[in-house]
């Protein structure tokens, strides 16, 4: 594998972390929670990589998505 699939997978299961745990705390559904996300700002920059946002903790994204977005 290249380093550019790699950034792809680790992406897509850094996603699905941030999604899940974001229902969790906000006691929200999966849906709503991704809907929260995809449509955050955050989701922009982890997208573009953006300062290397995409290496903090899902747990730290989650806190900055509900401190800035929600």
């Amino acid at each position: 594998m290249d380093g550019d699939v790699l950034e792809k997978v680790y992406q897509e299961n850094l996603e699905e972390r941030i999604i899940a745990y974001l229902a969790e705390q906000k006691k929200i559904s999966l849906e709503k929670a991704m809907n929260v996300y995809y449509n955050s700002k955050l989701a922009d920059k982890i997208q573009r990589g953006v300062e290397g946002i995409q290496y903090l903790d899902y747990k730290v994204l989650v806190q900055i998505l509900c401190n800035t977005e929600m």
